[in-house]
């Protein structure tokens, strides 16, 4: 009866044979796409599929010392009041405050180091900018943690840079070391912070715009945070002092950093995996950025398991014990 039943409905309804049709045309797209490499649905995968993604190529990474680290009150920074930093420093420094410097002058001087014309001291700095900025203060910093306060001054009358789009940055914090002979112990050089420092006709609060280290051979790394779960204590975007994770010089100029807010952390005894909830976290997703899967279940997926953006290349945060170095 069943059969009879089918075969009318096969004889005398267009829409069944449509709908047929149209059936046997997804299960074929799926699996041409599946052959080529496209993602396609879960619920058109095999399990077989699942078992033959491609693996999420590795970027190479290598460890470098970061002799700078800048913290900031971003609670209470404005252009009338100042703002308070704290610059966290493995060797004597200097700190150059520049305010309300042109973006243009900022972005030629730091494309002049990347050609020839390197940046390492506070002098190289002023004439690079070629005096394209409101008021600068320089503060030499001892080895430590020393919080320190930069305010253009009251008689000058500046409360704002101008209604938006604007040319000029409000802060820009520059770190350099300050003994010659600490310039040939580490790679990097100068460490430059774009700040946004609320004003009159720009309230929105005080934050960090970019973040920039500068090399003695003229390389330059942008800095990006690490994002985690809430319950894994996060990873800041301020860089840190000792353990500094970035890419080789022949890969593109980013730098991928890593704070280590946690003694454990640095011990292999991280967060764990958001998959299996066993093993501890090691692997940053890139390009969102997240740390969130540990090692082994790298393979098993071509998303991110937090923002579910296509996972395209992967670093280690910590090598293992018997990696050279």
């Amino acid at each position: 009866m069943a059969a009879v039943f089918l075969v009318t409905l096969y004889e005398y309804s267009p829409l069944f044979y449509i709908s047929v049709v149209f059936l046997c045309f997804l299960v074929t797209a799926a699996m041409v796409l599946g052959w080529f490499g496209f993602d396609v649905p879960v619920i058109l995968r095999s399990s077989d599929d699942m078992e033959t993604f491609l693996q999420t190529p590795e970027k190479k990474m290598v460890q470098v010392t970061n002799p700078f680290a800048l913290e900031m009150d971003f609670g209470v920074a404005s252009v009338t009041g100042g703002a308070s930093v704290k610059p966290c420093c493995l060797e004597p420094c200097v700190l150059s405050c520049f305010w309300g410097c042109e973006m243009s002058a900022l972005q030629e001087a730091l494309h002049a180091h990347q050609h020839g014309q390197r940046l390492s001291t506070s002098q190289d700095f002023h004439a690079a900018l070629h005096l394209c900025y409101h008021h600068c203060e320089s503060f030499h910093v001892c080895v430590g943690h020393e919080e320190l306060h930069t305010q253009i001054p009251v008689d000058w009358g500046i409360t704002d840079f101008g209604w938006l789009p604007r040319e000029r940055y409000p802060l820009v914090a520059v770190l350099t070391l300050a003994e010659p002979d600490a310039r040939d112990v580490y790679n990097i050089v100068a460490s430059v912070t774009v700040i946004h420092v609320p004003d009159d006709k720009y309230s929105l609060p005080a934050r960090l715009l970019f973040q920039y280290l500068l090399t003695s051979h003229g390389n330059m790394y942008e800095l990006k945070p690490l994002f985690m779960s809430a319950d894994s204590g996060g990873i800041s975007g301020a860089p840190d002092s000792e353990h500094t994770t970035s890419e080789t010089p022949k890969e593109a100029g980013r730098l991928e950093q890593v704070a280590d807010e946690d003694e454990s952390w640095t011990e292999g005894m991280g967060r764990d995996c958001v998959v299996c909830q066993n093993a501890a976290v090691n692997r940053v997703l890139l390009p969102c950025r997240h740390a969130c899967v540990c090692d082994s279940c790298l393979s098993h997926f071509q998303h991110c398991p937090i923002c579910r953006s296509f996972v395209l290349e992967s670093f280690t945060l910590m090598q293992a014990q018997t990696a050279e170095y």
